[in-house]
């Protein structure tokens, strides 16, 4: 089946064609550990887990590499601040990301190489950028020279006169041209550092990237992924470098990006102190839940993260488990989770989800397409064909990352438990019942309040519950 993809570069959605069919080589910018991750960390681990796992079905061979970055000067600050070495601060918050990702069902990668790791092969590759005259040697650092290349803005659709100096660069008097980015930075002795041509230092975030992937996928790869706010200059800085260090260069054939999240109708950033952790998340939310409202929207679009949409993916994924639970009445068996396979353990994988997948990762259509297998479970009318049913709504869950819980361990968990504005809302929908006089549908929500432990009082001032769980 072919497989579209959106280029950021190119701007509209092209086939995808490998390098090599038999080896599908993707890198994803991964976390810089300073903190826990954001949401929208975890909203960019989902979707190319995603991508993945499609790959892994069209093609024999998938080598995924997301790295992570150990050095950097948010990390130093962080450590200071701390007053913790900084190899503990990221191998601590390493392990958390990695903790978040599984409770996310985010597979890991093939390949997850770190900076710290790659030193010498950095200090390579600027070599070769001065040789190539992309770069110079300036006051103890090392700057690629942005004018140098031509072809610099494509990715991002910014020419260099519609870049704004000193706008996310640091103007300097060592720069011959503001726009100019850092390779190799100085470092203190306070600082952590490392010998090099140009002095003890360390590297630039940009050429951290393009040096993992030198290293690890070669020097074209298929396909670059990242969440759009990473386009500029972080992305375009590694187009640059990873074209200019050799002749004939491509560096990425396809750049895939996400959009952002956006709580309280604002998007999600640091600078606006609206930062939601995937930690935070998970103490209202299983992951399932938070993966599920993840995959609602489509990935290039920004997606509005408030409780109504949690309470639809919690409501959603219940519907898809009981499509199970029921199968597994008519089977006698119980359901097995589709965190039991792997891709090579389905003997095929549902039409429906796999097209709408492969139409630029569409995941509300997949979605839909698996709620409607899930629908005709009821419909069966033999024990083969449940179970057949059955393997359909597994597979293409697994695509997804979805249904990874027993039916039993689901139905028993915190997911059947009513949120506080989910009882608000069933409140709202009594008292217009209410109004309307329609009092037996009224009386039907308090008792199915009632049977979740939520007990209803009526006063002048309005309606109060109180949970007795």
């Amino acid at each position: 089946m072919d497989f579209y993809l959106h280029d950021t570069k190119q701007k509209y959605k092209r086939k995808f064609v490998p390098i090599d069919k038999n080896n599908v080589r993707i890198y994803v910018c991964g976390p810089t550990v300073y903190d826990r991750v954001h949401i929208g960390n975890g909203f960019s681990a989902v979707v190319f887990d995603v991508l993945t796992r499609l790959l892994r079905v069209l093609f024999p061979k998938v080598t995924y590499v997301r790295n992570i970055t150990d050095i950097d000067d948010k990390i130093i600050t962080a450590a200071l601040a701390n007053d913790e070495p900084i190899e503990d601060l990221t191998v601590r918050f390493s392990r958390a990301f990695h903790d978040d990702a599984k409770a996310l069902y985010v597979l890991p990668p093939d390949i997850e190489p770190k900076p710290t790791e790659l030193i010498k092969e950095i200090i390579q590759n600027i070599s070769q950028l001065i040789e190539r005259d992309y770069a110079y040697f300036s006051q103890q650092h090392v700057l690629f020279h942005v004018p140098s290349f031509e072809n610099y803005g494509a990715l991002s659709g910014r020419s260099l006169q519609e870049m704004i100096d000193g706008a996310r660069v640091e103007v300097a008097p060592y720069k011959r041209d503001p726009k100019d980015f850092v390779l190799w930075k100085p470092s203190t002795p306070e600082q952590p550092g490392w010998d090099s041509p140009w002095g003890r230092g360390r590297p630039g975030w940009h050429i951290e990237c393009s040096a993992m992937i030198r290293t690890h996928l070669g020097s074209t790869i298929d396909i670059h992924g990242a969440g759009s706010d990473l386009m500029f200059p972080h992305n375009e800085n590694e187009l640059a470098q990873g074209v200019c260090i050799e002749e004939n260069a491509q560096f990425v054939n396809y750049w895939m990006h996400n959009g952002m999240l956006n709580l309280g109708g604002k998007k999600m950033s640091k600078s606006l102190g609206n930062i939601l952790t995937v930690q935070d998340a998970l103490v209202q939310n299983s992951g399932e839940i938070i993966r599920y409202a993840f995959l609602s929207g489509h990935y290039r679009q920004s997606l509005l993260w408030n409780e109504d949409l949690l309470i639809q993916s919690k409501n959603s994924l219940t519907t898809l488990y009981r499509a199970l639970q029921h199968v597994s009445e008519i089977t006698g068996q119980t359901d097995p989770k589709s965190s039991d396979y792997s891709c090579e353990r389905f003997g095929s994988f549902p039409e429906e989800v796999v097209t709408h997948l492969c139409d630029d990762l569409h995941t509300p259509k997949a979605l839909a397409a698996l709620h409607q297998i899930a629908k005709d479970m009821y419909n069966v009318d033999n024990v083969e064909e449940a179970k057949s049913k059955r393997d359909d709504l597994l597979a293409g869950a697994w695509l997804l990352g979805l249904l990874n819980e027993s039916v039993v361990t689901f139905f028993k968990s915190k997911i059947d438990s009513l949120q506080p504005a989910e009882i608000e809302q069933w409140i709202s929908k009594r008292n217009d019942h209410r109004k309307n006089g329609e009092f037996a549908q009224a009386d039907e929500i308090r008792q199915f309040l009632a049977k979740k432990g939520v007990e209803l009082e009526d006063t002048r001032a309005g309606t109060r519950w109180v949970s007795r769980q």
